[in-house]
């Protein structure tokens, strides 16, 4: 489509073509393809007709059968050309009268008119001033299908529009419905002629012209110009030629044309896909996103994990040693999810988390939706789906991004508490004291048995310190056993809420990745198409 930015660049008209054609380019994809033709069409004629000549004026007879357009033809051309060629073979070609010679056989071509007369008379324009092509055309309400395809082809190439109507077959609904108002907004390079007003009857003209301006406010017309005249008297053509004849000397129908055109394609393409402008999600809407994402991903799974590790490990690390042993016949719960590991590539490493179920996808689904939905509230619901599509574009890789995240995330599996090595050395003299001691009393008790003579044990305020060294020992045993153990149970607690912080963090950043990124980028698509409709509405 660089042909489209390729003229006048700084021109009000190309700036709204390129607008136009920045619209339909964002639409592409985001409205069906049959609401873009318009679109597309406009920018490939106005490409055409911009590269032809702009020194002539396209002016169009359009009528129905016996409105008199080529008697009307003739009576401006001055000349009686347009009854010899409706006598020709190819009477469903358009006949053109031609001011100014020079440049006019490419724009010719491209309208495809094969008759063409060189127009000497100044009778309608000056060359000098501004070149016209005048045509007139075939009826439109013909029977021969070509005819009406000529006519609505014509009717989105020429400059200017005349419909050239009868007293008789002024409100014919087919004019009005089929080409009246549908070009209402083009009202600016349409005028309207009631011909063969000598067939009326003294005081009937002023009645039906009132009706016919009834008709055309209905048509959105209301501001047309509106001429009566008789082409068979003569009446009223000079002031339709005058009116001619300024349209080709002002030579801006053309653009004048294609901005209405414009104008009509953007209009087209705001009521199909245009709105308010959108915003970006805020951070409340990524914070609430991100947190059923976590709850899908099982993230409470892996910090439950990460609690029970570390009272696993503490366990191991502080309790009473000759029972320690026990705790590591139960699996790591970190090992059992596979989120232990540091020495593999976090790229690829993968958790052994239990596939998401049906409730966790669903979950998922319904998170990705609120999300899409909310930041897509206000849009036209064309675009809502094209946002919609947007969050759910990563939907298929989006559960193993979750589990990488969570498999990458250091969940200090391999630090030990400070605390660990000074009570697991008083638990170790603990029982170093209480094995003394019980030893102490058992070497006793042989002794004894066996008759020997039993040196006395010393003693600390009366108690043997055998046996104060078994007791002590028990006891202090047992006291760093049930403290390290509620440390460890609130230490686990702080690690379980560190960890889920940093997986809810990493959910988090997968979350902008893949659903709130695209939907960003959608929102920002959106408002650009909003922007690029509205300079090409003007």
């Amino acid at each position: 489509m660089s042909r489209h930015r390729s003229r006048m660049e700084g021109s009000p008209l190309q700036r709204r073509l390129e607008a136009l054609n920045t619209a339909r380019e964002l639409a592409v994809g985001r409205l069906p393809e049959a609401m873009l033709t318009p679109a597309f069409e406009v920018l490939e004629r106005a490409s055409v007709r911009r590269s032809l000549s702009s020194e002539h004026t396209v002016v169009g007879l359009f009528g129905a059968t016996g409105s008199g357009k080529s008697s009307l033809f003739n009576a401006l051309t001055g000349q009686d050309i347009a009854r010899a060629a409706a006598r020709r073979p190819t009477t469903a070609e358009a006949l053109a009268g031609v001011w100014g010679a020079a440049g006019s056989e490419p724009l010719l071509d491209w309208l495809q008119v094969n008759q063409r007369r060189s127009m000497e008379a100044d009778t309608l324009a000056d060359p000098a001033s501004g070149g016209l092509i005048l045509l007139d055309l075939p009826d439109f309400d013909s029977t021969a299908l070509e005819h009406r395809q000529i006519v609505e082809r014509m009717a989105g190439q020429v400059d200017v529009l005349v419909w050239v109507l009868d007293p008789q077959k002024y409100a014919d609904a087919a004019v009005h419905n089929g080409f009246l108002r549908p070009l209402a907004s083009h009202g600016a390079v349409t005028m309207i002629v009631l011909n063969q007003i000598d067939r009326l009857r003294q005081g009937e003209l002023a009645p039906v012209l009132e009706s016919l301006r009834a008709i055309l406010a209905r048509d959105g017309m209301d501001s047309v110009r509106l001429f009566p005249v008789s082409a068979a008297t003569g009446s009223g053509i000079p002031e339709l030629r005058q009116a001619i004849r300024k349209v080709a000397d002002e030579r801006g129908a053309a653009n004048e044309r294609l901005t209405v055109d414009v104008q009509q394609a953007a209009s087209a393409l705001q009521q199909a896909g245009g709105g308010p402008v959108l915003a970006a999600p805020g951070k409340e809407d990524k914070r609430r996103l991100a947190g059923q994402l976590a709850q899908a991903a099982g993230v409470e799974v892996v910090a439950d994990a990460v609690e029970q590790s570390f009272r696993r490990r503490s366990h191991a690390s502080t309790g009473w040693p000759v029972t320690r042993w026990l705790g590591r016949l139960r699996r790591d719960p970190l090992k059992r999810l596979n989120l232990d590991r540091q020495d593999v590539n976090p790229a690829v490493n993968r958790s052994s988390m239990p596939p998401p179920g049906p409730a966790q996808r669903a979950q998922a689904d319904t998170a990705v939706r609120k999300f899409a939905d909310t930041a897509s509230t206000g849009a036209p619901e064309l675009w809502r789906g094209a946002i919609r599509r947007a969050a759910r574009s990563n939907a298929d890789g989006l559960p193993d991004a979750l589990d990488q995240a969570l498999a990458r995330t250091d969940l200090g599996s391999n630090r030990k508490a400070w605390w660990w090595p000074l009570v697991g050395l008083l638990q170790w003299i603990a029982l170093a004291a209480a094995l003394a001691g019980a030893l102490w009393l058992l070497g006793l008790f042989v002794l004894g048995y066996l008759q020997l003579s039993v040196p006395p044990a010393p003693t600390v305020e009366g108690f043997p310190v055998p046996t104060l060294l078994l007791i002590a020992g028990l006891l202090l045993g047992i006291l760093l056993g049930i403290l390290s153990s509620v440390v460890s149970r609130v230490a686990a607690k702080g690690r379980a809420a560190r960890a889920r912080r940093k997986l809810q963090a990493a959910v988090a950043d997968v979350a902008a990745v893949q659903v709130a990124q695209p939907v960003e980028a959608e929102i920002d698509h959106y408002n650009r198409f909003r922007e690029a409709v509205a300079e090409a509405s003007g």
